[in-house]
């Protein structure tokens, strides 16, 4: 089953390409920074679109963001879609870069939010503490009519997750590396202007989601009540916040030579719920392949994992189908909405009425004053009790002259018969457990 958009950012994921809004035209004449804003610049931000620009304008005007970048020739990635155009570009010292150009302002303020934690993270990799990369921002130019970022290139290719293989191998490094990611100080994330979100308000925002898919009156109520009782167990929701990844999947995973030695598109981190990187892990990677990965995770959290954290991963898997629905009925798109609803019905035929946590069994507290025998164990003997007359005098005499004279005590010893049951006066032992004394009288 494909698996939808999963950023926290937005209940609703980005439209596509497809059947997309046609841009605005481009203005007759090539803009500078210095001229007159054009009519589509005049738009508000979050309709305003700019003149699309052909790989090699992009290229001359990375030479402008970056000194001493001069370009040579293009390169890969050659990528473009509606909100953000990529072209590569090597230059003349052999150098490979990447040149984003963002085609509205919305897409131009998350490039200028993605570059300050790429900034942070950068640091840290060069100080020896991370064991992958990321993208390190060169220069930038701005104007009314241009968001240009340039970038270094990452070498390495998109994880093949279907080629992984338990073990101590890539499916390890996977873990490890999206394990150092969640152990990031989180002023990477709140110093660069990016969302910081504690486990209530992560919770409440997946209520919110639930709530509004639930009024779409598309999701099958079996999995509105599953969802319904884990978001109100509180147990679930006691984690530690970290640095999220929140757009985590294979092409953002970059591997070579067996090992992942980059991670790229931040543009969605947070600080939130790592279950919200792991449900891409449970939903994407072989089973075999998951003690792996959650070994070497494990091993990367220097405060351990919390014990439902396959539990909220799962649920942030099956919200995110609820999340894809919104988009398609917000976008007013067909086609989203009914794969989003063939999704949901399989879903519900797949888990029907199991919640995802289990209930638990009451812990009964004792009753104050009860008392519960407990059952005798192969050690305990019965025991019988002699009566011992206190006024018989003789036997008293000649049980003391035995032991004083240390003679055979014939006395005692002639009360016991092996036809009998054994039995001896019990003296009340009273035991000194803390103090490791003798039993008194002993």
């Amino acid at each position: 089953m494909s698996q939808p958009p999963t950023g926290p950012s937005d209940p609703a994921a980005p439209p596509s390409a497809e059947n997309a809004p046609t841009a605005a035209p481009a203005a007759a004449s090539s803009p500078t920074p210095e001229s007159a804003p054009s009519p589509v610049s005049a738009l508000p931000v979050s309709a305003a679109r700019r003149r699309k620009r052909s790989p090699l304008a992009l290229a001359a005007l990375a030479g402008v963001a970056v000194p001493g970048l001069d370009p040579a020739r293009l390169a890969l990635p050659q990528e473009e879609s509606e909100s953000l155009h990529i072209v590569g570009v090597i230059d003349t010292r052999g150098r490979h870069w990447e040149v984003l150009e963002a085609h509205d302002d919305a897409t131009g303020a998350s490039l200028d939010a993605e570059a300050e934690v790429l900034r942070r993270i950068g640091r840290i990799v060069d100080d020896g503490r991370l064991t992958f990369n990321v993208p390190r921002v060169a220069g930038t130019l701005r104007s009314e009519e241009a968001h240009i970022q340039v970038r270094s290139h990452l070498e390495g290719r998109p994880v093949d997750v279907s080629s992984l293989h338990p073990g101590p191998g890539l499916s390890a490094g996977v873990g490890r590396a999206l394990g150092e990611l969640h152990e990031l100080p989180t002023s990477v994330i709140s110093e660069a202007g990016m969302p910081v979100y504690d486990a209530q308000e992560v919770r409440d925002r997946w209520l919110s989601l639930m709530d509004d898919a639930a009024g779409t009156g598309r999701v099958p109520p079996a999995l509105l009540s599953r969802w319904e009782s884990a978001l109100e167990d509180p147990t679930l929701w006691r984690f530690r916040p970290v640095v999220v990844h929140g757009d985590l999947d294979a092409e953002n995973v970059l591997t070579a030579g067996g090992a992942v030695v980059a991670m790229r598109g931040l543009s969605q981190a947070h600080v939130g719920d790592p279950a919200e990187d792991m449900a891409w892990i449970y939903a994407s990677v072989p089973v075999d392949c998951l003690d792996s990965i959650e070994g070497a995770y494990d091993l990367a959290r220097t405060e351990g994992v919390d014990k439902h954290l396959r539990d909220r991963a799962e649920l942030v898997s099956e919200l995110s189908l609820a999340r894809w629905l919104l988009h398609g009925v917000r976008a007013a798109r067909d086609r989203i909405i009914e794969d989003a609803v063939a999704m949901l019905d399989d879903l519900a035929d797949q888990v029907g009425d199991e919640p995802l946590i289990e209930p638990r069994e009451p812990r009964l507290a004792p009753v104050p004053g009860e008392r519960v025998a407990a059952a005798p164990d192969e050690t305990t003997h019965e025991v019988t009790m002699v009566p011992v007359d206190a006024d018989d005098d003789d036997s008293s005499d000649d049980l003391d002259d035995g032991v004083d004279d240390g003679d055979d005590v014939d006395g005692v010893i002639g009360i016991i018969d092996d036809d009998e049951p054994d039995t001896a006066p019990v003296t009340p032992l009273r035991l000194a457990h803390d103090s490791g004394s003798s039993p008194e009288g002993a």
